[in-house]
Parts: C-alpha cells; sequence; structure tokens
C-alpha cells in the first residue's frame, strides 16, 4: 500500500470519527485524489494544455432513521470537523427514509486481493514535453494517410493525448476498508476532410489503455481516423426497407448501452424497466451470453469491490438469452426485498462467435453495416428505440458505399431476439468489450 493510500485511509477514518461523535448512527466516507492532464494540438498549433489535481471528501450520513450524501474539497481540519458538524445537523432536518441503511456488512466478505493490472507504475515518468511530442506526430501521421490510395483533401486534423491517475479509500463505520490506485492514458485523432459536393465529412480515431506501454501504435490510430473520414465521402441517403443489420464493434456498445440501461434495481421499483416481469425469462436471442466480470486484468471496468463496498463477485445477467440477473444496490434492493449484487456493471464477459467483421459481411451478403450512431433515443420503460445511423451498404458479402441519413428503429426486446451472429472481435477500448453484431429484419428508414 502506497503513502497516499495510507493518508486516504486515515483522513476517511478520522471523518468516520468525527461524525460519529456529532451523532451519526452509521457513516460511510471516501476519500479520494485524482490528477487529469490534455494536450491537444490542432492543424500546426497547440490549442489545449490543462491539468487539474484534486482532492475531496464524500460522505454517507444514518441519522436518526435520516440520510445524507455530500462532499467538500476543503480538507483543513477545522473546516472538515465544522463541515461534518452542519451535515450531521442538515441531515437531521430531513424526512426519514427507513430503507436507506449502510451496507449489510455480511456484503463485505469475501473481497478477492488480485491484481488488477490498473494503475502503471511508471505514469509519472511521462512528461510534459513527450505528451507535446506524441500529439504533435499525431497530426502529422494524419496528414501523411493515404487511404484507399488517395490523397484527400484534409481541412483540418486535432490530434490529443490524454492521461489520468486517481488514488482513492472509502471507510465505513460498520467495518468495510479498501483502498485502490489507477491510471489510464488515451490517444485520438479528429479529421476532417472535403468532399466534391461541399460536405465536410469528420470522424475520429482514437484507443486506450491502463498502462502507457498497452496503448496502440500512433500510426493505427492516424489510420483508423483518415480511413473513417475518407469512407464518409460522396455518402449518400439510402432506401428504406427492412433488412439485417451488422454493428461493428467499436459502434456496438451503443446499442448495447441502451439495451442493458434499465436492467437495475431502481428502474425495476419505479416502473421504468422494460424486464419487469422478465427475470429468468428469455430477453434475447440463445446466442447472448453477457457476464458481469470484475476482474479482468488491465479492464476499464475492473474492481474488488462497489461503490458500496460490496465484494466484487462475477454475475451472470444473461444466459442463453435468459435475463439472470440485474444490478441491485442496498437502497433500491431494500425498497424491492431484493438482496443486493452490486451497484453497477463492471466489464462484460461475452460468449463470443468465431468470425471477425469481414466474415460476418460475407455470411450476411446483403445488409446494412452501422459504423457509427448519431443520436436518436432509447425509452428504456417501453424498449423502443429510434436512432440516426451511417455507414456502409454491404453488397454480395463486402463493403460497398457509404450511406447516411438514415434511421433504424425497433423494439430492443425484438430486437434482441433477432440477433443471428456474433463476431470474435471485443473492442479493446471499453468496459463493455462489444464484438460486432448481427440482427436480422432490422427496420431502416432512408429515402
Amino acid at each position: 500500500m502506497s503513502n497516499e493510500e495510507k493518508e486516504l485511509l486515515d483522513a476517511a477514518r478520522n471523518v468516520v470519527r468525527i461524525a460519529k461523535q456529532k451523532g451519526a448512527q452509521e457513516v460511510a466516507t471516501s476519500a479520494g485524489k485524482s490528477r487529469e492532464v490534455e494536450v491537444q494540438w490542432r492543424d500546426g498549433a497547440l490549442e489545449k494544455i490543462s491539468e487539474a489535481t484534486s482532492r475531496s471528501i464524500g460522505l454517507q450520513l444514518y441519522v436518526d432513521g435520516r440520510y445524507a450524501s455530500l462532499s467538500t474539497s476543503d480538507l483543513r481540519p477545522h473546516a472538515l470537523e465544522r463541515f461534518i458538524e452542519d451535515a450531521v445537523a442538515l441531515t437531521r432536518t430531513l424526512a426519514p427514509d427507513p430503507f436507506r441503511t449502510i451496507t449489510d456488512a455480511k456484503l463485505y466478505e469475501g473481497r478477492q486481493a488480485k491484481d488488477l493490472g490498473a494503475e502503471d507504475p511508471s505514469y509519472d515518468s511521462l512528461s510534459a514535453a513527450e505528451r507535446l511530442q506524441q500529439a504533435k506526430t499525431l497530426e502529422a501521421l494524419c496528414r501523411a494517410e493515404r487511404p484507399f490510395g488517395k490523397a484527400p483533401e484534409i481541412l483540418s486534423v486535432t490530434s490529443g493525448v490524454s492521461d489520468s491517475q486517481s488514488v482513492g479509500a472509502r471507510v465505513h463505520s460498520n467495518g468495510f476498508e479498501g483502498s485502490r490506485r489507477q491510471t489510464s492514458f488515451w490517444l485520438s485523432a479528429s479529421v476532417t476532410l472535403k468532399d466534391p459536393d461541399g460536405r465536410r465529412p469528420e470522424e475520429y480515431g482514437y484507443g486506450g489503455a491502463r498502462m502507457q506501454k498497452d496503448l496502440p501504435p500512433l500510426k493505427d490510430i492516424a489510420e483508423q481516423a483518415m480511413e473513417r473520414a475518407a469512407g464518409r465521402i460522396g455518402s449518400k441517403k439510402p432506401e428504406s426497407g427492412v433488412m439485417t443489420m451488422i454493428i461493428e464493434n467499436r459502434s456496438a456498445g451503443r446499442m448495447l448501452g441502451s439495451f442493458l440501461g434499465p436492467a437495475n434495481a431502481s428502474s425495476f421499483q419505479q416502473k421504468r424497466s422494460m424486464f419487469e416481469g422478465k427475470l429468468k425469462t428469455k430477453v434475447a436471442s440463445a446466442l447472448l451470453d453477457l457476464t458481469d466480470d470484475p476482474f479482468v486484468h488491465k479492464g476499464f471496468g475492473s474492481r474488488l469491490w462497489d461503490g458500496e463496498g460490496i465484494a466484487s463477485k462475477t454475475m451472470p445477467v444473461i444466459k442463453a438469452g435468459v435475463l439472470e440477473n440485474v444490478y441491485i444496490d442496498t437502497y433500491y434492493g431494500k425498497k424491492l426485498g431484493w438482496a443486493p449484487t452490486t451497484r453497477s456493471t463492471s466489464n462484460l464477459a461475452w460468449k463470443y462467435g468465431t468470425k471477425d467483421l469481414s466474415g460476418l459481411m460475407r455470411d450476411a451478403k446483403d445488409a446494412f453495416l452501422v459504423t457509427r450512431f448519431l443520436g436518436g433515443n432509447s425509452n428504456g420503460t417501453t424498449g423502443d428505440f429510434s436512432f440516426g445511423v451511417q455507414g456502409f451498404r454491404v453488397r454480395g458479402g463486402e463493403k460497398a458505399e457509404s450511406v447516411g441519413e438514415l434511421n433504424v428503429s425497433g423494439n430492443h426486446i425484438d430486437l434482441w431476439h433477432r440477433l443471428s451472429a456474433i463476431g470474435n472481435d471485443p473492442y479493446p477500448y471499453s468496459s463493455m468489450r462489444t464484438p460486432s453484431l448481427v440482427f436480422e429484419k432490422v427496420q431502416f428508414a432512408g429515402a
């Protein structure tokens, strides 16, 4: 354990001690420190450079059957004690809520001691000059790219380099204590090209990792951004119809996030979930297997305990299309009379298929390939959705002309029953780790 973690744990313990002295029956406290650095380079000039470091204390108070959640960044001892005293007094003025209780201590048991690979030990060695050079190099690589063997007219290139480091500690008055450290690094490039018809197609490429050494090469980010932007040149509005829809791995998270969004106790208790009455029943194709896995090494959602201190464990969410579990926190679990599982998602583990995107397109033969979602909405209560999308027509199993100004609509439960194939290409820059997905008989509205 680092000295920073020890200091934050001591600070959290002190807050718990003071809050108890001031009259709180139970207290949950978090103490954290974070650093974020960002460099943006645009068209040969520095556009933005920022560095922010913050420290904060958050506390959840349980006072005479009442509850309040507050935070402060003023950590001076006398100011902190006054803040806690005022917070306890404020909590006493609130209406009682019998469902607001601190996490059951039994849920802290079984916490694992795995190394999740969440922190790069060399983080502090990255200099401002190196960040700036990466951003400059990334722009130059974009301008040197020749997607599809051509040199499109570039109107603008913006490249970005960012990273963060956070240290946190949590202490509960009924026995929980924990600390963790994590880092992340990100690269991005956004390219605007000139279309002969006067439009300005814009696309981007990006990649990230917990460890700097695991970042993709700068050239890969440049290729991704330029190829995607060049692919938008000459985009047309296609015909309407019911067709096979393929969603590439990078974009599939938008559809999956809308589907799983209401799979939580809050939505169930407030009658806002399309899954109401569907627990332990089939809500998707038998191909869909999803497990919440908090132990993925270097995963973006990995953790040993969640935001309530509940010890992490793998949890099947959907098994062969059947909704096995939803995300249940302490508060809404009590309201529903359900045992808590975990408050929120960590990483998703899939049962992947055997083919990459090219193989899925060959099998589909005639389809729309969705590469980007452009606004829209999804109703978590009914499952109805409508999204703007862009991508490509697939003809004869190959990517054909670029298409845009297209809308896809339907109902999630119906759509996910139409899932007909899953790729073997998990997207590495998201905790959802979505592969490319194929859905049959989807309604598209175009020309």
